[in-house]
Order: structure tokens, then C-alpha cells, then sequence
């Protein structure tokens, strides 16, 4: 490591989901080479120099304590992190990532690994327009003209669009555009710990179902054909109250809200518990109240498989969960899915974590961040 320095990178793709690769990149950037200063506009232009689909660029501005050889592998490694393999004969062809060092501060390096500034940059009409948006007085150390001159004198003619897509620095941006993500699951998913993992990493008002004492919980065990109804209305009551007060109350000092509930879990498990006439009135008054709360903007649903819930609930030691039987839980399942089927306008996410350990496994976390991310930045374009 040795003292910072301001680099400016291009970035390109022109296979799969470009816009995707491009922020995605920059988040592994962010995270393995330096903070991420300035974004430019993302740009389109077709192929040069041979046959493939249209490309999209950016450049960006970032600070790093790497040398720039040091610098070289770790872009190489996130080139090949998203599939990219490089070789020595690779020539013009379609890629799904390339990263180029375009300067490295003031200096100039010619080594076999690496030359800069970059010696094709003042030739690349799509690698100085995006250059121009971040650094337009920047002085090139070689040819001593800034980046608006260089790009006034480039030939390069070929066509260059300016697109609508916007690239951000980083995961706390992207979820600070957000108001409010909900995390549901079923018993024993994971879903208040990672509402409070993502709450801490990213500054978010931390919304958790409380679970205050209920009078009919022990007259349901009893007799639960009985007091199911009453149970699940008092429920209802104590759920909508405080989840009102919850998401209409705004924290200045925080970039977005996460829950680890949304309110029509409500219906879902008095369906279950519920007879059929029982259920059509407890619907009725559960519509005027779901009309009023606020929807998530992001419905993420964890599904673990049964097996993976019956050993999370073990594991937890919840005396009052134990005997909670394997079909109880497939029931909520179905209904969690069932709602989200039913609801095709909520912008809903169901990611599977049977095979995740996301509290001890940082590789599995951002797993799930990389698929919450790609989610909020699909609803975007």
C-alpha cells in the first residue's frame, strides 16, 4: 500500500445485462480497490473493429492506496470474477467486462503489464465522452492537453449515445433512493437477523414485529377452534397499530426503512388457522386496514426448505416453537408464495437460502445483497 491516488477507470460490456454488469462492477470495485469518487453518464455505441452487440461505457474516478500494478490484478480478478478470461492473442471481440486503467494520477508507466495513460484513449471517442462528464480539465501528463481538448480533436467519429441509465458508487446509494424494503419468511427463515444485518450496514430504521403479551394465546392452546378467531383479530389489531406507527414515523438521521414483516402475514396464517366463514369476515376487515399501511417497495421472501427451518428452529431453542409440525410450516410457504402470486404489481423478490449461512459466511451475505441490488436496480429501468 502507498499513498492515495486519484485513477480514472473505463468500463464497458456489451453481453448479457450490460447496465447490470457495469454497476455490479463497480460495487466489487468499491470493495476491493478504493472508493469510487465520481460516475459518469453510461453511454452506448456499437461494436468497433468487429461483429457483436452494441456497447455500453463509463468512466470513473477513484481513490486508491494500490500501486497500479496492484491495481492491474485486482481489475483483472474482478474481470474474471464476472467470466471474463483475458488472453494474450484476445483481439477485438465481445466481453462481458473490461476494465481499463485510462491514468493513474499524473504518472506515466510503460511496463510489459501495463502503459499510462492509456495509449488509445485520445483515439477512443467512447472512452473520452464519458471522461469528459468527470474530468474534463484533467491534463494528459503525455500529450499535455486536457480532456475537453482531446475530445474536440479525437477523429473518432463512430456513434455514441448518451443513455438513461445512471450508475451509482456504491449499495448504500442504491438502497438510501429506496423508502422501504420488507423481509419476510417463514418460521426460522433468517429474516429479523438479516433485516438487522442490513439495517447496520447500511443506516436503515430497523422496524421489528413486536410481540407483546396476548390474553388469548393460552385460551387458543386450550381450545383452539374457540378462540381462534379472537386470537387471531387481537393479532391483527396489535399488528397494524404498531406497524402504523412504525413506517409513518421517518428518522432523519437514517437513509431507508427495513422490516422484518409486512403486514398481510396477517392473513396468511388466519387462513391456516381459521374456518372458512371465520376467514371470509376476518378478510373483510383485514382489507380496509391493508389498504391504509404502507407497501414496501421491495418485498424480499426468504424461502428455506422445510428441513432447513425444522433445524433453525432446533437451533434457536424457542420452547413455544418446538412442536411446530413439518406441514404447519409447508402451509406457510404456500401461502407466503401464494400471495406473492397473487400480487404480480409488488415488485417481489423470492430467493432461495436453504444453502446459505449468510451470518457466518460473508461470500453468502453478499450473495443476497448482489440479488436485493439487481432486484431495486431491475424495477429501475
Amino acid at each position: 500500500m502507498g499513498r492515495k491516488q486519484q485513477v480514472y477507470l473505463s468500463l464497458g460490456s456489451n453481453m448479457g445485462n450490460r447496465f447490470l454488469t457495469l454497476q455490479n462492477a463497480l460495487f466489487s470495485i468499491q470493495e476491493k480497490a478504493g472508493e469510487i469518487l465520481k460516475v459518469s453518464a453510461v453511454y452506448e455505441n456499437p461494436a468497433i473493429g468487429f461483429e457483436g452487440g452494441d456497447f455500453l461505457n463509463a468512466c470513473v474516478a477513484i481513490e486508491t492506496e494500490l500501486s497500479a500494478l496492484d491495481l492491474l490484478e485486482t481489475l483483472l480478478q474482478i474481470e474474471r470474477d464476472f467470466g471474463r478470461e483475458r488472453s494474450e492473442h484476445e483481439g477485438y471481440r465481445s466481453r462481458i467486462l473490461d476494465i481499463d486503467i485510462i491514468l493513474y494520477g499524473n504518472e506515466i508507466i510503460n511496463t510489459a503489464a501495463l502503459t499510462v495513460p492509456h495509449p488509445s484513449m485520445a483515439n477512443r471517442n467512447f472512452v473520452l465522452r464519458p471522461l469528459a462528464d468527470i474530468a474534463p480539465q484533467y491534463y494528459h501528463p503525455v500529450l499535455n492537453k486536457d480532456i475537453r481538448n482531446l475530445l474536440q480533436q479525437c477523429k473518432d467519429r463512430s456513434e455514441l449515445k448518451k443513455t438513461k441509465h445512471r450508475l451509482v458508487k456504491s449499495r448504500l446509494e442504491l438502497f438510501s433512493q429506496l423508502q422501504f424494503i420488507a423481509i419476510e419468511g417463514n418460521i426460522g427463515a433468517g429474516k429479523t437477523t438479516l433485516s438487522k444485518m442490513i439495517a447496520a450496514d447500511f443506516n436503515a430504521k430497523l422496524v421489528l414485529e413486536r410481540f407483546a403479551d396476548n390474553p388469548f394465546l393460552p385460551k387458543f392452546y386450550e381450545d383452539q377452534s374457540r378462540y381462534s378467531f379472537p386470537l387471531e383479530m387481537s393479532f391483527l389489531a396489535d399488528r397494524y397499530q404498531q406497524f402504523t406507527d412504525d413506517t409513518t414515523q421517518f428518522d432523519l438521521f437514517k437513509n431507508f426503512m427495513i422490516s422484518d414483516y409486512d403486514i398481510f402475514k396477517s392473513l396468511i396464517f388466519a387462513k391456516i388457522t381459521l374456518q372458512q366463514e371465520e376467514f371470509n369476515l376476518y378478510k373483510k376487515v383485514f382489507n380496509f386496514m391493508y389498504k391504509e399501511v404502507k407497501k414496501p417497495e421491495i418485498y424480499l421472501y426468504l424461502y428455506q426448505n422445510t428441513a432447513s427451518l425444522l433445524d433453525n428452529i432446533k437451533k434457536r431453542g424457542r420452547d413455544y416453537e418446538q412442536n411446530i409440525s413439518p406441514n404447519y410450516l409447508e402451509q406457510i410457504n404456500r401461502g407466503y408464495l401464494d400471495f406473492i402470486k397473487g400480487h404480480p404489481n409488488q415488485n417481489s423478490l423470492i430467493l432461495d437460502i436453504s444453502e446459505l449461512d449468510f451470518v457466518s459466511n460473508i461470500n453468502d451475505y453478499n450473495t443476497i445483497l448482489t440479488a436485493l441490488s439487481d432486484q431495486i436496480l431491475l424495477s429501475k429501468i
